[in-house]
């Protein structure tokens, strides 16, 4: 048992189990009833995504270190908040008893919230597959 860390939209790995959508907006011009059919996500979890205000840091942050660095800052702290940090607690919980699978839009891992998503469950000692 396991948390995959994913891009949503893409195939499904064999034993996944459940999709989340750790983002802030569910994806542009896909109905609702296609986004587990289209592999974006079974449960939406936006409580898990960066706010609107920190999204956009994030985007502005582009390859420049400093402001990366500032924006995963804030995304740790955002996510310190008593029920974002229920919520990596029970996933991290979770990931001992069944498959799961996190995941955002960005084509890149690296300069994507889910990177740090990532090492804030492994600091929870979540089963996480690599």
């Amino acid at each position: 048992m396991a948390i995959r860390v994913v891009r949503l939209g893409t195939p499904r790995a064999p034993d996944e189990g459940l999709r989340l959508g750790t983002v802030r907006r569910p994806p542009r011009g896909v109905p609702k009833t296609q986004l587990a059919s289209r592999n974006f996500y079974d449960v939406w979890l936006p409580e898990a995504a960066p706010s609107e205000e920190l999204l956009k840091e994030g985007r502005q942050a582009g390859d420049d270190p400093a402001r990366w660095k500032a924006f995963a800052r804030r995304y740790r702290s955002e996510m310190k908040r008593p029920g974002a940090a229920r919520l990596l607690d029970l996933l991290a919980a979770l990931s001992h008893h069944s498959n799961l699978a996190v995941g955002c839009y960005c084509a890149n891992e690296e300069r994507c919230h889910r990177s740090i998503l990532r090492v804030l469950l492994e600091e929870r000692r979540a089963a996480l597959v690599k």
